[in-house]
């Protein structure tokens, strides 16, 4: 969804001390993002989003409110509400102030990404702590819906060679998903949601991707995009998260997750064409080197 025009703000509250709008085109979300700088200097990132998600985003907002609890560096809520006359939806944000960890951690030392990997996972660890909400808990797991996301891989015109091994890695395997209780993900947690921070640290973007799930899920990014960006952080993270005694059902269960995410995302790249199946095909191959094609559960570039 692409905006344009000063009519959408109408109805959001103090835009006449808005100097700046500069809409932002990077990531994958529906919404229209804009980064906005007040008179006195500050910096707000917008959210518009059509008024049909009302409900939706009305439930990511309070979900943000309890993650800004937390005390981590984070886009944190300060307004929420219809615009436009009731035609659409806003969500008014802090800006976090620095890079994105994809471009900022290939130019910090081995021991630097390690460490900023490390704070990136005792974040995720204290967003995995809020309890649920009883209403917020599912009725049911995601394990059927993997499964078809399987078949619908399997049925595709873009399967690769030697892809058998972890299809059947998966079936055997999918019953270990779920075996924790579920929390509050963020749901997309890896480098190009995260900021680097002008003081070295961590600050996180991008919840609108939330849910509630298996807390082991949350890492399976960290193959798809994290490798190719540092290793060091990716060993960071899991040390970080599990403050350095990873139990060892973690590998098994996430080794699942990441079989299946490497298959199927060659499916839904489908629909944004050559390029974009191309680059998931690419990593699926570099997944298949780091677990043998799935005779193993630790990756090598995690061993190593």
């Amino acid at each position: 969804m692409i905006l344009s025009g000063g009519e959408i703000f109408g109805d959001i509250p103090k835009t006449t001390n808005w100097t700046k709008i500069e809409q932002i085109h990077k990531g994958w979300s529906s919404d229209s993002k804009y980064h906005i700088i007040t008179d006195n200097g500050e910096q707000l990132l917008l959210r518009i989003s059509p008024l049909a998600q009302y409900e939706a985003k009305e439930k990511e907002y309070d979900i943000v409110c309890k993650y800004a609890t937390l005390g981590f560096e984070m886009s944190r809520p300060i307004a929420f509400g219809k615009c436009n006359n009731d035609q659409w939806v806003y969500m008014l944000l802090s800006w976090v102030e620095g890079e994105d960890l994809e471009t900022a951690l290939p130019r910090l030392t081995t021991t630097q990404q390690y460490e900023i990997g490390i704070q990136a996972g005792e974040i995720l660890r204290k967003i995995h702590s809020i309890p649920l909400d009883p209403s917020d808990i599912p009725s049911a797991t995601k394990i059927p819906k993997k499964i078809k996301q399987l078949e619908r891989y399997v049925d595709c015109t873009s399967r690769i060679h030697g892809d058998e091994i972890a299809i059947a890695f998966v079936k055997d395997n999918i019953h270990k998903i779920w075996s924790k209780p579920p929390v509050y993900q963020h749901g997309d947690f890896h480098p190009g949601n995260l900021i680097f921070t002008p003081n070295m640290g961590v600050g996180v973007i991008d919840f609108n991707r939330w849910e509630v799930g298996d807390p082991y899920e949350e890492f399976y990014k960290l193959q798809s995009f994290g490798v190719e960006v540092s290793i060091p952080y990716c060993i960071g993270e899991i040390t970080g998260y599990f403050n350095g005694e990873i139990p060892p059902e973690f590998w098994e269960v996430l080794a699942v997750y990441v079989a299946h995410s490497s298959l199927f995302s060659i499916k839904w790249a489908e629909q944004f064409g050559e390029a974009d199946i191309s680059g998931m095909v690419e990593r699926c191959e570099k997944t298949f080197i780091h677990y043998d094609s799935f005779h193993r559960t630790i990756p090598t570039w995690y061993e190593e």
